[in-house]
């Protein structure tokens, strides 16, 4: 008997799909926002200084005249580009060593598992300063730092679920039968880890954003004048009385990525 159509879509939650929705909104707003409203993030007009909205800037101007819309786009596209960055290299990395260490056991094993405890130990923010004391204010610094805070946990993760299905009597039969790696990932391994590792990457991306809005906000991450969501809250943070709708434009907006990641995460663990 042939399955309808509407028995062939998966199951959706509420919760993934408004943070499906939200992330869909953001990403059109950050990609097509600055070809509706023509303009230059860097841009600056010191008689529009803290100024309302206006047909070149419908979200108003900063305290130095440049147009909040054009500068939350460009800030859309830098956090989530490097938080998506960081976390597929950390997945990457992760998920190899993980594989590696499910597989070889021993002092392999061992050694990888003290690699990861030890970098656990020490707070992932200290890290990623490390790393931006070494490449100050620059995307390739929190993207070599943030990845290396992510990787433990996908490697943690991986290590455990492979651990337990490449012990399974299905693996050890298809080993037996001649089957390589690559069948056994694609066939075995995968299917049990892609739910678990899309919910890793997920709260992994919104850590990562987290993380470089923080960093922003006590001046230690994106140098000015580059639009950064924690760097455009600390320099409007000194005009909030003025000009309170301006700071609350990163502010949503941060809230708004963040919510979206976290709902298309939990939706996933459902």
């Amino acid at each position: 008997m042939t399955q309808s159509p509407r028995h062939r879509w998966p199951h959706w939650p509420l919760g993934r799909s408004i943070g499906a929705v939200l992330l869909v909104m953001i990403a059109l707003f950050a990609i097509w926002g600055p070809k509706l409203v023509p303009g230059d993030p860097f841009a600056q007009s010191l008689m529009a200084s803290l100024a309302g909205p206006d047909a070149g800037a419908p979200f108003g101007h900063d305290h130095l005249g440049r147009s909040l819309w054009h500068r939350l786009a460009a800030a859309l596209r830098l956090s989530p580009l490097i938080a998506l960055a960081a976390v597929a290299t950390a997945a990457m990395a992760g998920l190899g060593l993980g594989m590696l260490a499910a597989a070889c056991g021993g002092w392999t094993e061992r050694a990888l598992v003290i690699l990861a405890d030890a970098l656990m130990a020490l707070p992932g923010l200290l890290l990623v300063l490390i790393v931006l004391a070494i490449m100050p204010g620059t995307a390739t610094g929190f993207w070599a730092g943030l990845s290396l805070v992510l990787w433990v946990e996908f490697f943690r993760l991986t290590r455990a679920s492979a651990r337990s299905v490449l012990a399974s009597p299905a693996v050890q039969a298809a080993r037996l039968l001649g089957f390589g790696w690559a069948y056994i990932f694609r066939t075995h391994l995968w299917p049990e880890m892609a739910p678990m590792m899309l919910t890793t990457a997920a709260f992994g991306t919104a850590t990562a954003i987290m993380a470089i809005a923080a960093l922003g906000f006590v001046s230690v991450g994106m140098t000015a004048p580059t639009p950064e969501l924690g760097l455009m809250m600390v320099e409007l943070l000194p005009y909030w009385r003025e000009a309170p709708l301006a700071l609350l434009t990163p502010v949503l907006a941060s809230f708004a990525l963040l919510l979206g990641l976290t709902l298309l995460a939990g939706g996933h663990r459902a």
